[in-house]
């Protein structure tokens, strides 16, 4: 992934740090409109990691296009930002799901609630969406 105005690494720290932030992901609807949502993210080998339904607007659209953007941000003074915006793969492996789901609901949710959330996201129906080989747009301490 290529990166800007941060120092190496510093993009990947900033979104993998806890509390974890959550991304506002943009995708296009398929009358070339944007919609925005937020999603719980992780990091899988400098890959972006996400999950969302098949049939909700994020997941068709993802499934149409494939194109996104995705937001992270720190509210408080003196203000940063991460941008990643790449092309989404999608994966429907069983298998997948599941581990995603969990590992994902634990980052967010708490290692207790792991399994919860594997059990209810790792489903049919969900699919789990990685963006690599993305552009990383990052901003350290804006108004510092």
């Amino acid at each position: 992934m290529a990166h800007s105005d941060t120092s190496d690494g510093w993009w990947l720290e900033f979104i993998t740090a806890l509390p974890a932030k959550t991304a506002k992901l943009a995708v296009t609807r398929k009358d070339g409109s944007p919609h925005i949502a937020p999603v719980w993210v992780d990091v899988d080998d400098g890959e972006l990691v996400f999950m969302t339904g098949e049939h909700s607007v994020k997941g068709r659209s993802l499934l149409r296009d494939g194109r996104v953007s995705l937001c992270f941000d720190d509210e408080r003074p003196p203000f940063s930002f991460v941008i990643v915006a790449g092309r989404a793969r999608i994966d429907r492996d069983p298998e997948a799901l599941r581990y995603w789901a969990g590992r994902i609901g634990a980052r967010y949710m708490g290692a207790d609630r792991a399994e919860e959330f594997a059990q209810r996201n790792g489903a049919p129906g969900e699919l789990l969406v990685r963006v690599g080989d993305a552009t990383v747009v990052a901003q350290r301490d804006i108004a510092g």
